[in-house]
């Protein structure tokens, strides 16, 4: 593979170009192809054979663009199927930071909360994670099925998502804790409404610039970081005017034309 290859992102939908903003930032002479599955999100509820099968259809994807490095920008994608990219497929691949250690750091009382979709909170990652770094280390998990449905309506205000950030996070403000991981990529779509209720005792922590500092580390281990001058494509797989509208309030600067990917037609491997 070459230096100037594209580095490939991809998420259920719009949630992982949050960490696309940050490896814009910390990488502008790279190209990359990001993938928005949004004709079949949510991911989160879906069987775990289900999302793999999923995942196997975008990283086909990616090999066909002739990608150096993919970076799974999408924590439900991480816990389930992580082991398998990097069993299957030719490419270095990053997953989603836990954002634990930040977390902890941030901590005053070692009790952390975790807002995720139910596949994440049910592979246990972050427990396993916080307790590998932390043995006396709480953490709260609070799975949040309506919050990404919610997103991608494009309803990131108002009394619905009030409700339901309510909803999920009471019993994490119950339990005391007084740091929050955003354990999904879509979430800091809505994280002033998510600090709003929590209020200033608690610190939100977004793991995206995490996620954006760990792909720096692996191009750099394996020796493929490009020269410039950098790139980016937007793909998604369906509502490309409404992934343009969402991805004007995170990315900065002019979008280039959005392009639609059938996934569905993409074999599994």
């Amino acid at each position: 593979m070459g230096d100037n290859w594209p580095i490939g992102v991809c998420d259920s939908g719009i949630g992982g170009l949050t960490v696309v903003k940050e490896l814009l930032e910390l990488m502008p002479d790279e190209h990359f192809i990001y993938f928005g599955d949004t004709a079949r999100i949510p991911y989160g509820d879906r069987p775990p054979a289900e999302i793999l099968t999923f995942m196997r259809q975008i990283l086909r994807f990616f090999t066909e663009q002739k990608v150096k490095m993919v970076v799974v920008a999408c924590n439900t994608m991480t816990a389930v199927g992580l082991d398998m990219a990097w069993r299957e497929f030719p490419f270095p691949v990053v997953g989603v930071n836990t954002g634990i250690r930040s977390a902890l750091a941030a901590s005053r009382s070692g009790r952390i909360g975790v807002i995720a979709t139910q596949a994440t909170v049910a592979s246990g990652l972050h427990e396993r994670t916080a307790k590998a770094i932390d043995a006396k280390a709480v953490v709260a998990l609070q799975a949040c099925p309506k919050l990404v449905p919610l997103i991608e309506r494009e309803q990131l205000e108002g009394p619905a998502v009030e409700a339901a950030v309510a909803e999920y996070l009471r019993p994490l403000r119950d339990a005391g804790v007084d740091a929050l991981i955003l354990g999904c990529t879509h979430y800091p779509f809505i994280s002033p409404v998510i600090s709003r209720y929590l209020g200033p005792a608690v610190t939100i922590v977004n793991p995206a610039r995490e996620t954006a500092l760990d792909a720096v580390s692996l191009l750099a281990e394996y020796d493929l970081r490009g020269n410039g001058p950098g790139s980016v494509r937007f793909c998604f797989s369906a509502d490309l005017e409404r992934a343009r509208r969402l991805a004007a309030r995170i990315i900065p600067g002019p979008l280039p034309a959005f392009e639609k990917v059938d996934m569905a037609t993409m074999p599994d491997v």
